[in-house]
């Protein structure tokens, strides 16, 4: 049976399912099949050759080494459900060459000949030397060379018979070969099936080639007019008409017409088309007639539209209640928006309708179909068709659906395909599938469940689990639609439902029937019946042609014709049974008479015969019985098919197997197949397949690459599953083989007298498997003539470089080659260009070749060449490698390495990301470099995505090796190691493991012969490759790890230590990286094992890995060694910790101060024992920190055993107690303590601030100081310039230095240094140009010293001696200026009649001018009043008589270039009161009286009051005079005199 047109370019089942390489590879291969099954079958009907004859013409060809036939290609011409032809092609690939080389052949005169055969007789002329050149010499060799040589006489006989006959139809005229048609096999009639396709087939002889037109009742068929309808083709004389899925309109008489120059004949065949019976009813419904195609206006007639399917859907896995969405993009040229393509979908042929449970779009370029809600009546082979009116395109693939998660662990998976049949008015028959999964457990039988549509509630319809895949329902309420649905159940629970039925209505098929035939009538899913009133009730007769339409040993059914005389109302039935051969009838269905003319009897016993009868009933009574039925024993009717036959799997895809068995024999009714599937050593079958197929063969998809699967099969009938076939032989998952595509770029490497050494590149496909070899052949070309091809060799060469011997010298030869795998031998590559045999004399050596990019990264690759095979003159010393970009000119290469590389390999580096570039290789001997190879074919340089590298592991038994993983490798892919990228020989040293996608070398012995590179290319992949560097230092390393890894320890985290806990225990522990659940820990100490006890406490917590014990204190016999000893495993450590000697002592020490420590904490303690604080200002603050204190707890300060301060009442924050010292000197050093004391007890804490104690205090002291020091600054004064610097505070003990230009100042009279209060300064008296410079005070910080520096010099210099000199100018005309030094008292009271005598000093350089004032008017000395001024500096006022008239206010004016002073006084005039005396009053240099002396010559000290500042003095520039003495001539010892003393401003003498 032909392919249906669904079928008949799915990928599935021809070579259109594989890669252009494999179709171009397998359509040559099937070429030399045929061409060669043709020849033999050619020969038999040439009457003059015999069969020794083509035994002899065969003999002369090439001995092309034979290969068996692939048992693949062998495969049935019938396909039945999902069958695949792996090699069937489509039509182009069926003769293997194109239209214009079979017009080209046709032209030839050996064409001639051969057409002679089937018209002349005359056979000699079949064979031609232009047939022999390009067909014959590889097809006829089949026979032995044993046979050749009985058989040579008859050989030498037909060569020269040939070569006559040749010779005289050279001689023909090209008239005398013209003949008329001819039909040699005409076309024969058939009948076939509605929706078959058929093909009428005739092959016709005439030259010229005769034109063939088919018609059909005298019609031209237009295939154009009616796409996707016919098909003609017309191939080497054979024509052929098919007609893709008849219909009745099909049913003709069909014509063939021959017809060229010399006449036409025609011959005639019918076709008949039928349909089935019970499809007639069905076809009336409203069929979409295939193919569609759409209308055109008379404009677009003749509009040829192209189309092509890309971006298509790949074979898809669903699982059910998923939505799924797959299409493919439609591209048709020319885009004609307002003419679209028509888009169908099939699934398994049939065509598909729109509804809730499949939608189709379509965009204008894509094509899309979605499955909501998946099921398993989804799966099947969809098929895309696109028509238009010029053709039409399909495309095919499969969609398989898994079961979902069942609702109850270990339940059944849901049924399938549940159909209503032979409905009536209250009976239908429920059929499904089985599924294929019941996990683990078996199918104990199946519930159907019922629910009228409009309504959402189900009823069961069985009460107990029903196993047969059919069931009757009945008690259906007439003109009630209803759907169904069907759940499994085993022992673990039941399934899902299964998808529901179409809908179903209970009624009459006749009532139905009559329905079609009103379509206007639409169906509403119910019927209402209404009965009119009999005129006369009529009893109705017996029912006829009662029969068992079926039984199993839970149901029979029953079937009935009603009765012709019934009357006109309806009528309804009884039924009744008996045990056969007894008379004892019993009625089944007592209450209610049934209306259909079915009846299903339930609770028959199995095993027992019984026999059936039929009454009658109406309004009018019951009727007679019918006839009863043959006795009937009650049991499955229907058997359980038999198993499969023999499961044969054969190699599709890198994920697919093809999978053909043996068809269940015997077997009834049979539904289809189950294939089941399993990874070898796995133990876990898997459906491939959860929807029967039919059919004996099915493409098992989702395998994964690399597995070995086994596969069974078992058949499905409504009576259940058959016992699983005979497991198949196991097969690795991988790609089909074929013939690799032809060699290219043949180039010659080396020319001598007589021979020439080839070169070519590997064949870009090479067919899925490894190439085995290759096989050259030559021919000579003479002034242009080619001649015939010669086989160089016969046994296949494996590298890309080959020797040809045997050649004349000076000839031009060509040159092809084919490549070969264990599918055959590929076609020819195209002929090279000529090349002349001649001995090359040149001095540089030949081209390298066998360039080949490997490691490609995005900046780097690794290029490796083969060296020339002509050396030239000297031997081959260096390469130098050229690049350049692909795109780039011929002049843009550049060479890669200055200096020549000895290297047959070179890793490329700084490539840029992105670009394409291509290579070339030249080498160099004495005499030069050579011509440079064939460039490389052009490298991208990126990083594919998933790129891996070579990873060095070292494993637990510390053996080193090299690990290589590969996620693309294909069925056929190996991994191919190399050291230094060559092979690698020594086997001693190295092993090579490799399992899955993961190669593995070991090193036997890693030693310094090991070094070098490690490459890996994993073959039959897009250059999958990486390398190792192994160099000295790596080995070193590696070998490091594999001794820890043979040698194992337990890897720890930290040693055995020991630390102090509380109360002075001691704890020993050791943390370790990872402790196992096994992991053991010994104890040792001084060589002796000890255990957990009262003295030691020991644990171990395998979390964390810390192993620990403890001990409450150390004594002397604890003196010695401990160690911890582990094991985990394999792996062992230890660790010890020696305690012996001053560490032993000095922990034991430790260890009881810790125990002495806790119990003193018991009561009040110090947490931090007395301490310093030098604060900010430079005060000392000793501070310590209490704890446990309490109300009770008194605090007391002692100093050399002294107390200085007791707290009873003590308020500190945070526990801190403090004492202030401030401006700390010599005298605070001492012994200080404090003492803690309450009922609980005391404690006691002592800071000794003696000797270095107090030394360190002071130093930290002087750090506080010189940190607070100020930047010096610079001021100026009127003895010179002065620096200084304040202090935060100062003491005699704080050292400080003075430095100029970094040299210590030696201090003179004129460079003074001081301190005035915490000002630190520096005085240069009277500077010069010497003293400028950097000066810097150091002050002591209590380790070193603190700088401070300033750079007086330049305009700081400058500006700080102008200042100082005016400073000085002012200072000398303050020295110098008048002034009264001697004070005047402020008043003077005398008594009239007295005398007054006033004397004050006088000071100023030059001598001042005195002038003496009286009421602010001068005065001029007379008699009376009587003015002195004597030696400059003594000026004396008398008056010899006082009057009254003298009083006033008096006052002396100095006066001189540098300033005038006033000294006043008031002079009070009293009247004479007693005896009056003369007082005269001696005061000190300070002014002071120091005695009174009156007129009577007695003297009296002065009394505190009198020693008091009497007089004040204005001076203009505020300077106070000093008073030396005061003379007075009365005495007044009620007065105050003021004197003021200024340091340093006593005049000199």
């Amino acid at each position: 049976m032909s392919l249906p047109f669904y079928q008949k370019h799915h990928k599935h089942y021809d070579r259109g399912y594989r890669s252009t390489e494999v179709q171009s590879a397998l359509s040559q291969y099937h070429l030399d099949e045929q061409s060669s099954t043709t020849s033999r079958s050619k020969g038999s009907r040439v009457a003059l050759y015999s069969d020794e004859v083509l035994v002899e013409s065969s003999s002369k060809l090439s001995p092309r080494p034979k290969r068996p036939r692939p048992t693949y290609t062998a495969l049935d011409h019938e396909i039945i459900g999902y069958v695949v032809p792996v090699f069937r092609g489509r039509r182009e690939y069926i003769s293997g060459i194109t239209d214009t080389e079979e017009e080209r052949i046709k032209e030839t005169a050996g064409y001639l000949a051969r057409r002679n055969l089937f018209t002349t007789g005359e056979s000699v002329t079949a064979i031609s030397r232009s047939t022999v050149d390009t067909v014959g010499e590889k097809m006829f060799e089949k026979k032995s060379r044993k046979t050749a040589m009985r058989e040579s006489a008859e050989h030498i006989n037909l060569n020269k018979k040939i070569h006559e006959t040749m010779e005289f139809h050279r001689k023909l005229n090209k008239d005398s070969l013209l003949h008329a048609p001819e039909f040699v096999i005409k076309p024969r009639s058939h009948t076939v099936w509605e929706k078959q396709n058929v093909k009428l087939h005739c092959t016709v002889s005439g030259w010229p080639e005769p034109r063939v037109t088919w018609y059909k009742n005298n019609v031209p068929i237009e295939v154009d007019a009616y796409p996707g309808k016919y098909k003609i083709e017309s191939r080497y004389s054979v024509h052929s008409l098919e007609i893709y899925r008849c219909d009745f309109d099909d049913t003709a008489q069909y014509r063939a017409s021959a017809m060229n120059v010399k006449g036409e004949v025609s011959t005639i065949s019918s076709i008949v088309v039928k349909r089935y019976k019970e499809e007639m009813d069905s076809s009336s419904l409203g069929t979409v007639s295939l193919p569609l195609s759409y209308g055109l206006s008379t404009t677009d007639y003749g509009t040829k539209f192209n189309i092509h399917i890309v971006e298509k859907f790949a074979v898809s896995f669903g699982r059910e209640g998923e939505t799924m969405s797959f299409g493919c993009t439609v591209i048709v040229y020319p885009n004609m928006k307002r003419i679209q393509p028509e888009i169908q979908w099939y699934r398994d042929g049939v065509l598909l309708q729109p509804s809730k449970w499949v939608q189709m779009h379509w965009s204008g370029d894509r094509a899309t179909l979605t499955l909501t809600h998946l099921n398993k009546e989804d799966e099947g082979l969809y098929t895309m068709r696109v028509v238009t009116k010029s053709g039409y395109e399909t495309y095919s693939a499969y969609v398989f659906v898994r079961d979902a998660e069942a609702e109850v662990a270990g339940a059944p998976a849901a049924p399938l395909d549940v159909e209503c049949l032979d409905a009536n008015k209250d009976y239908v028959i429920v059929t499904w599938k089985q599924p294929a999964v019941d996990r683990g457990s078996p199918i104990l039988g199946y519930f159907v469940d019922r629910c009228e549509v409009g309504t959402t509630h189900w009823s069961q319809c069985n009460d107990t689990p029903f196993k047969f895949a059919r069931f009757p329902v009945t008690g259906l309420v007439e003109g009630r639609s209803y759907i169904f649905r069907v759940r499994a159940v085993n022992k673990n629970g039941i399934s899902r439902p299964s998808r529901v039925s179409n809908p179903i209505a209970a009624m009459d098929p006749a009532d139905k029937a009559r329905m079609k035939g009103h379509p206007s009538a639409p169906w509403t899913g119910q019927i209402i019946v209404t009965e009119e009133e009999p005129a006369e009730g009529v009893v109705p007769g017996k029912p006829c042609q009662l029969a068992v339409t079926e039984a199993t040993k839970n149901y029979v059914v029953l079937s009935w014709k009603p009765p012709g005389q019934r009357g006109h109302e309806g009528i309804m039935y009884y039924v009744e049974k008996c045990v056969a051969g007894t008379d004892s009838w019993q009625r089944v269905n007592t209450e209610i008479p049934v209306k259909s003319p079915r009846f299903a009897l339930f609770d028959l016993a199995e095993g027992k015969s019984y026999c059936f009868r039929v009454r009658c009933c109406n309004s009018a009574g019951v009727g007679e019985p019918s006839e009863p039925t043959e006795a009937t024993v009650v049991g499955d009717k229907l058997d359980i098919p038999k198993s499969p036959g023999h499961v044969l799997p054969t190699r599709n895809t890198d994920t697919c197997v093809v999978l053909t068995w043996g068809e269940s024999k015997e077997a009834k009714e049979l539904i289809g197949y189950y294939i089941e599937a399993t990874v070898v050593g796995s133990g876990v079958w898997e459906p491939c397949n959860n929807k029967p197929v039919k059919g004996t063969r099915f493409f098992c998809h989702g395998l994964s690459t690399g597995q070995t699967y086994i596969f069974r099969v078992r058949a499905v009938n409504a009576a259940g599953l058959s016992e699983f076939s005979q497991e198949s032989e196991a097969i690795e998952v991988k790609a089909a083989i074929a013939s690799p595509a032809p060699p290219y770029g043949i180039s010659v490497l080396e020319s001598v007298h007589d021979s020439m050494v080839l070169g070519w590149k590997q064949p870009k496909f090479i067919g899925g498997a490894e190439i085995t070899g290759y096989f050259v052949d030559y021919r000579e070309v003479i002034d242009g003539v080619v001649g015939k091809w010669h086989e160089a060799h016969i046994k296949p060469v494996s590298e890309r470089a080959y020797r040809v011997n045997d050649l004349k010298e000076s000839m031009t030869y060509q040159f092809q080659v084919r490549a070969a795998n264990i599918a055959g031998v590929g076609i020819p590559s195209l002929p090279s260009t000529p090349f002349k045999c001649e001995e090359w004399t040149i001095a540089v050596p030949g081209p390298p070749y066998d360039l080949r990019c490997t490691e490609v990264r995005k900046n780097s690759l690794v290029l490796l060449w083969n060296p020339p095979v002509y050396t030239g003159r000297s031997e081959v010393n260096g390469f130098y490698i050229d690049i350049k970009e692909a795109e780039a000119d011929e002049g843009q290469w550049r060479s890669v390495n200055e200096k020549a590389t000895q290297k047959k390999y070179m890793k490329i580096k700084d490539l840029k990301e992105g670009d394409t570039y291509v290579f070339r290789v030249r080498a160099q001997n004495r005499a030069g470099v050579g011509k440079p190879s064939d460039e490389t074919e052009p490298v991208l340089a990126e990083t594919r995505p998933g790129t891996k590298e070579v990873v060095v592991d070292v494993d637990d038994d510390g053996v080193i090796s090299l690990i290589y993983e590969c996620s693309e490798m294909t069925a056929d892919s190996k991994f191919d190691w190399s050291k230094n990228y060559e092979d690698v020989s020594d086997s001693s040293r190295l092993a090579m493991e490799t399992k899955g996608g993961r190669s593995r070398v070991v090193f036997k012995d890693p030693a310094i012969e090991d070094l070098g590179i490690y490459s890996c290319v994993v073959t039959e992949t897009e250059g999958v490759s990486a390398s190792y560097t192994l160099d000295e230092d790596e080995l070193k390393r590696l070998l490091q790890i594999s001794h820890d890894h043979k040698f194992p320890i337990v890897p720890l985290k930290s040693d055995l230590a020991v630390e102090l806990l509380e109360k002075g225990r001691v704890r020993f522990w050791l943390q370790a990286e990872k402790l196992s659940a096994n992991a053991v820990t010994n104890f040792v100490f001084n060589d002796t094992e000890v255990i957990h006890g009262e003295k030691y406490k020991m644990s171990v917590d395998k979390n964390t890995g810390i192993i620990e014990m403890i001990m409450e204190k150390l004594e002397d016999e604890d003196e010695g060694t401990f160690t911890f000893q582990l094991k985990d495993g394999k792996a062992v450590n230890q660790s010890s910790l020696v305690l012996i000697g001053d560490v032993f002592k000095k922990l034991q020490k430790e260890s009881e101060f810790q125990r002495q420590e806790w119990f003193r904490k018991q009561g009040p303690h110090f947490v931090e024992y007395l301490g310093w604080e030098v604060t900010p200002e430079c005060d000392v603050l000793l501070k310590c920190k209490v704890a446990n204190i309490l109300k009770e707890t008194t605090i007391i300060w002692y100093k050399d055993e002294r107390e200085i301060m007791f707290d009873d009442k003590h308020d500190f924050k945070e526990g801190v107690c403090t004492l202030l010292i401030s401006q700390i000197s010599k005298k605070d050093a001492g012994i200080y303590e404090v003492i803690l004391r309450d009922d609980r007890g005391k404690d006691k804490s002592l800071l000794k601030l003696v000797d270095q104690g107090f030394t360190d205090l002071m130093n930290d002291v002087f750090r506080v100081i010189a940190e607070s020091a100020t930047e010096l600054k610079i001021q100026s004064t009127e003895d010179g310039i002065r620096l200084y610097s304040f202090v935060n505070y100062y003491t005699e003990e704080l050292r400080v230095s003075w430095h100029h230009k970094e040299s210590k100042i030696s201090y003179t009279d004129r460079v003074k240094c001081g301190v005035t209060g915490e000002q630190l300064w520096l005085q240069i008296n009277e500077p010069t140009e010497k003293d400028k410079g950097k000066y810097a005070i150091e002050i002591f910080d209590g380790k070193g010293g603190l700088q401070k520096a300033v750079d007086v010099s330049g305009q700081a210099y400058d500006e700080a001696y102008a200042e100082f000199q005016r400073l000085k100018q002012a200072a000398i005309a303050e020295r110098n200026r008048a002034r009264v030094v001697g004070g005047l008292p402020d008043v003077v009271t005398i008594q009239e009649g007295k005398s007054l005598n006033l004397t004050c000093n006088i000071w100023g350089d030059p001598v001042p001018e005195v002038t003496w004032l009286k009421n602010e008017r001068e005065m001029v000395g007379d008699d009376h009043c009587i003015l002195k001024f004597e030696s400059g500096k003594f000026a004396s006022f008398t008056i010899t008589s006082v009057s009254s008239a003298d009083s006033g206010k008096y006052g002396i004016l100095v006066k001189n270039k540098y300033g005038t002073e006033t000294g006043d006084f008031t002079l009070i005039v009293t009247q004479a009161i007693g005896e009056m005396c003369m007082a005269m009053y001696v005061a000190d240099a300070a002014g002071n009286v120091l005695e009174t002396i009156t007129t009577d010559g007695k003297s009296k000290p002065a009394t505190p009051a009198s020693s008091k500042k009497r007089n004040k003095y204005k001076a203009t520039e505020h300077v106070k005079p000093r008073v030396e003495e005061i003379v007075a001539t009365e005495e007044t010892p009620n007065e105050e005199l003021s004197v003021t003393e200024e340091k340093g401003d006593v005049p000199p003498e």
